[in-house]
Parts: C-alpha cells; structure tokens; sequence
C-alpha cells in the first residue's frame, strides 16, 4: 500500500478494511467533479512532500522519502538533487517505512536568506526510544539549484518511542512563525502514559507546535502561543489532541489551517486547527468515542469538520484549498484524498461542509488508480499530486502530476 505514511502497512491496512464494522457510515455523494492529470515528473522514491519558494522561479521542490529533495525546473526533473541528506536518517525498512524525509518548508524571505527547514527521521541516542525527528534549517549555496549540506542548524528535535506516527509537515503562517505537525508517538491505540501522548500538554507527541526560527538562537517561542503561561504545558504548543497529522495546510485566502489526521482502526478525519484547541485523541477517533470506547466526555474537544470511515476508505492524505486559476469550479474547495487513490473535496456551505469525490483521469483518460501519498501547492496556488505504485520507499516508481482542467 501507500508509501511512507504514514497510514499502515499493507496488512494493518487490509485488517482494518475487514474490521471495520461502523453500519451508519456517512456515504460520500456520489456526483463528482471530473478533473485531468498532467504529468510533471516521474521514477521518484517515495515522493513525500513538495513545495514551492516564493522566489519568481516556477520551480517545484519534492522530497523523497529516502532523503533527497528533487527539483522540477523549465518541467524537468534535475537529475542533481538539491539536498542529500540520506545518510543523516535513521534506518528506513526497504519494504514499508514511515521514517525519512518527511516535510519542507521555504522561509517567507528565501529570496533574500536563502533559507529553508527540513523535518526528518535521524538516529536516536535514547535507549528507551526508536529513533529521533528532527527539524533544520539549511541555505542554498551559490548555484541555486543545490543546498548547502553543510549548513545545517538543528532547530529541534522531537524523541520518538515507535518508529511509526511522525508527522513531519512543515508550514509558515502569515504570521511568519513555522508551524511544525508531530504524532502521538507511535505504537496502536495511543498507550503512553495514563492519558496518551495526544493529551498530555508535557510532550510535542500528537501536537502542532508553532514556533519563531528568527532567532540568534534556535528559535523563539512566540510570546502569544497559548500555552506560554501555563506551567503544566511546553510553550511551543499550538494544538494538541491529535494521532498521526499527515499533511496541514494554509488557506492562502482565509488564513484557515486545514489539517488531515489519520484515523486508529474505522474513522479518518479533517480538522480546522485553531489556537489551544484539543482535537479530541485519544478520547476520539473522528467525533466517535475511542477511549473509553462509549460515553466519553467531549467537553471542549473540538470535532472534525469532516470525517469518513473505513467502509469508504483506509487513510486520510491531507491537501490544499485550491486558490489556482486552472480550474474555476474547485476555487475555495479543500483538495484531499484517501491514500488508496479517491480524491475528495470540500466546500463550506452555511456552517457545514459538503464532502464531494472527484474523478480524475491522467492524460490518456484513463481513471486515475495510483496510492496518494501527498499533495503540493506551487507559487501560483496550482496544486499537486504525489503518488506512489507501492510501499516501497526506494523503488522508483513515484510520479508527480499537476491538477488540471479536463
């Protein structure tokens, strides 16, 4: 099955199919709208994460899983990787991993420093933990199409004591701060400590940290994080409560942070994520009781704004909010996908969210088949499809496409 993610190996996947046994699913509406493919690039490993800088050049920057960023320029993949830092990872399982590579982010004056941050899975030096994330910065050298790998500063590093639930998306805000997505910790069920890690306000596990990289140091914590006066909870804090965030994004337009977190064994999710807010895990799974598995208390959780189960699907692959020019009828719609392929959009009507597939074909017309392991956002606001043919992290056989109008 998928790649990296970040959902589950190709058993887990299967036996959470067969388990599934929610009878009052809601179905996802059967009209869709029909959109193209175009194909940007391909013979990837483990395409994870891509983004753009805002620096006028019109290129795409992809993160493969196994530790190399890939630029598509002029709509060629460079064969001379802009960053190598493969040998810096912890060990990745050939057949299905979800360490690596996993997010980038360009700082809002890269034109002028240079500088961007990376989130990957490095070796750990805790004996009682698998591995360690770590967030870096590292600038450009003076060909702009190659970093510097020397460069390197570590902004932090998160211990992790599963080798599954990383996160690792990376963001700025328009405020300036880097928002950083972290899961619980890894394992089934959440099981760390008498709460889950999701819950506890003394750990970065299951969290969205927000944080100033503007620093002579490491970075800052901005001082109107809302935990910052709280001596029970890390200051670096933004939100909390959530099991495996795999891929958050900014409305460019709203401000609005949409944020993909994958489900236990029956409910995948979408949420808005707002300053302090608890998004409900391990109590939730979606807006449905976990633990205790009935009769939780919901008080001051925050619920999904949209959520399917896994009669429909098996994990949830955040996207974008499409502010393109391609393709008028999906401006303002939340772009996403289940990782087995469908691809979903939503759309605010009053104060709720209509959830909608979308039919895709690639260039030949045929129906779109392949795993969804991610999406990208270029500096025009067009979106991007990161897909992979297996789970396997080194094989080649990753593509990229490029939404457009059928």
């Amino acid at each position: 099955m998928k790649i990296l993610y970040l959902p589950k190996p190709l058993g887990i996947v299967l036996l959470c199919i067969l388990i599934s046994t929610c009878t009052n699913a809601p179905k996802i509406p059967k009209e869709k709208t029909k959109i193209q493919l175009a194909l940007v690039a391909s013979g990837i490993a483990g395409p994870v994460s891509a983004d753009a800088p805002k620096d006028g050049s019109g290129r795409l920057f992809i993160c493969e899983q196994t530790g190399k960023i890939r630029i598509v320029k002029e709509g060629q993949l460079l064969a001379v990787p802009f960053l190598d830092i493969n040998t810096k990872l912890d060990v990745i399982n050939k057949q299905y991993s979800e360490k690596g590579l996993l997010g980038l982010a360009f700082h809002p004056n890269y034109k002028s420093n240079g500088k961007f941050y990376v989130y990957y899975s490095g070796k750990g030096n805790h004996k009682n933990n698998d591995h360690k994330s770590i967030v870096a910065e590292f600038t450009v050298s003076e060909n702009s199409d190659v970093a510097n790998v020397n460069s390197e500063k570590v902004i932090l590093e998160i211990q992790q004591p599963e080798e599954n639930h990383n996160g690792g998306q990376l963001a700025f805000g328009a405020d300036g701060y880097l928002y950083i997505a972290s899961g619980d910790g890894g394992g089934a069920n959440d099981e760390h400590g008498g709460v889950g890690n999701g819950q506890n306000l003394k750990t970065w596990l299951g969290k969205i940290l927000r944080i100033d990289v503007n620093a002579d140091s490491a970075y800052n914590v901005p001082k109107d994080n809302p935990f910052v006066n709280n001596p029970n909870a890390l200051p670096q804090i933004w939100a909390y409560g959530l099991r495996n965030p795999w891929r958050f994004s900014f409305d460019r337009k709203s401000g609005l942070l949409f944020c993909a977190d994958v489900g236990q064994n029956k409910w995948e999710e979408i949420d808005i994520i707002e300053k302090g807010k608890n998004y409900g895990w391990r109590i939730m799974e979606a807006s449905n009781c976990f633990n205790p598995s009935k009769n939780c208390d919901t008080k001051d959780l925050v619920l999904p704004i949209a959520e399917y189960s896994h009669q429909e699907g098996v994990c949830v692959t955040g996207g974008y909010v499409y502010n393109g020019i391609a393709i008028d009828e999906l401006k303002g719609q939340y772009i996403f996908a289940d990782w087995t392929g469908q691809i979903y959009t939503l759309q605010q009507q009053g104060k709720e969210w209509k959830m909608k597939g979308i039919e895709i074909a690639d260039e030949a017309g045929k129906i779109f088949k392949e795993n969804v392991n991610s999406f990208g956002e270029d500096e025009a606001g067009e979106i991007y499809i990161l897909c992979q043919k297996s789970t396997g992290p080194y094989e080649l056989n990753g593509s990229v496409y490029k939404i457009v109008k059928q």
